[in-house]
């Protein structure tokens, strides 16, 4: 595979591009989203109006003086003065975020310390009338047998707020009906996967959280059934984990990221929701108050660096589990490099640095994709779709040593 520093990171340039519209489209239009959630006084709304100012030029430097802005000094060091579209994607979406929190107070002491600017959204989307049929559908999941048990969670958790969690679970996981997503895999790594997740002992596995709301409903699921609510010994198709690890951001950040706090409301919410929905949740409560379930919000996971830029104390983590599960579309282009790789470029080699078995849940919302078949390529490309970027299809990849 090619040295993954002579393959060119992915930038916004590009005008109409994926990148671009990110940059020009949405991150004004958060801005403006920002505005109306929180009754932000004239000083929040100020630094709010100058970043709509600035992103439409270049680069400034930070201006506050929260714990990690002399890390953040030396990051944007290189790009300060450049044209926000002139530097990698991923580097100027973190800047934007990062910039954000500082821009409404969240960093800082003061009253607004500390409130998420996306709380109302996230809030409005665990509350939805979806999420009621969801939790309801979860009532079924019993009677499925073990192997469309799994799938069904594997899958429901892939799709995340794209999927419908009670359909998945109605169509029996893996078998495909009309309109099931499962046709869209991409990439399905789903066998070698279940024969991993076959072990009497699964020690600790790590989920690395993407989404907070109906994204990480499925994801406590899948989290209860792999700490042994299921069926467990010869006839099951899952082992059991003495312990989860779900890593989750520890400020908020690209909108709807879970942090401890989104882990928390969502536990609440299957508590509070039909009989199996409460039984999962009253599980999981019991679960992190005896360490079962391991809650950490680390630092690096809001840092502009990808996983080859992994802390020792992550990397000795990772290299402990039996498994980490990589969430979502950011931890991807993070974990494979967000740079304009052959789609058909090796997804074990792109991942050969990561210190233990690691497999990808990812919807595709953005351009980068490794690991695909050249003739499954051609289709997708061939068939004149915006594949890479609508979030109409996913992948299951799997990395394991």
């Amino acid at each position: 595979m090619t040295a993954p520093d002579t393959i060119e990171p992915i930038r916004s340039d590009v005008p109409g591009s994926y990148p671009w519209t990110v940059l020009h489209d949405r991150h004004p239009a958060l801005l403006q989203q920002v505005r109306e959630v929180h009754p932000y006084p004239p000083a929040q709304r100020r630094a709010i109006d100058e970043m709509e100012r600035e992103i439409a030029g270049v680069i400034e430097p930070l201006t506050d003086e929260a714990s990690d802005a002399p890390l953040w000094a030396g990051w944007a060091q290189e790009y300060l003065g450049r044209s926000w579209y002139e530097v990698p994607f991923l580097w100027a979406e973190n800047y934007f975020y990062r910039k954000l929190l500082a821009a409404v107070g969240y960093l800082e002491a003061g009253p607004w310390q500390g409130i998420d600017p996306f709380a109302p959204l996230k809030a409005a989307e665990l509350g939805g009338e979806l999420v009621d049929a969801e939790l309801a559908a979860l009532d079924a999941l019993p009677d499925l047998p073990p192997a469309e048990r799994i799938d069904a969670l594997l899958l429901a958790a892939l799709w995340g707020n794209r999927a419908d969690l009670g359909f998945l679970i109605q169509a029996g996981g893996g078998r495909a009906t009309p309109g099931d997503r499962v046709d869209h895999l991409v990439a399905d790594d789903r066998v070698r996967l279940r024969r991993l997740l076959a072990g009497t002992d699964l020690g600790v596995v790590v989920l690395v959280a993407d989404n907070a709301g109906r994204e990480l409903l499925p994801d406590l699921v899948l989290i209860d059934q792999l700490l042994g609510a299921g069926e467990t010994g010869p006839t099951s198709e899952l082992g059991r984990a003495r312990t989860v690890v779900l890593q989750v951001k520890p400020r908020p950040y690209f909108v709807s990221d879970a942090t401890t706090t989104d882990v928390l409301a969502a536990v609440a919410r299957l508590v509070a929701g039909p009989a199996m929905a409460s039984a999962i949740g009253r599980r999981l409560r019991t679960a992190i108050e005896t360490g079962r379930v391991i809650i950490k919000a680390d630092p690096f996971s809001v840092a502009p660096l990808g996983y080859q830029d992994l802390p020792d104390h992550l990397r000795a983590e990772f290299a402990a589990a039996s498994l980490t599960i990589m969430k979502g579309d950011l931890n991807y282009r993070r974990l494979v490099g967000d740079r304009h790789w052959p789609s058909t470029s090796s997804f074990a080699a792109a991942t050969d640095y990561f210190p233990g078995s690691v497999v990808a849940l990812r919807t595709l919302k953005s351009d980068v994709v490794v690991g695909l078949d050249p003739a499954t390529v051609a289709d997708l490309d061939g068939a004149g779709t915006a594949w890479r970027t609508s979030g109409t299809h996913a992948l299951i990849q799997l990395s394991a040593p």
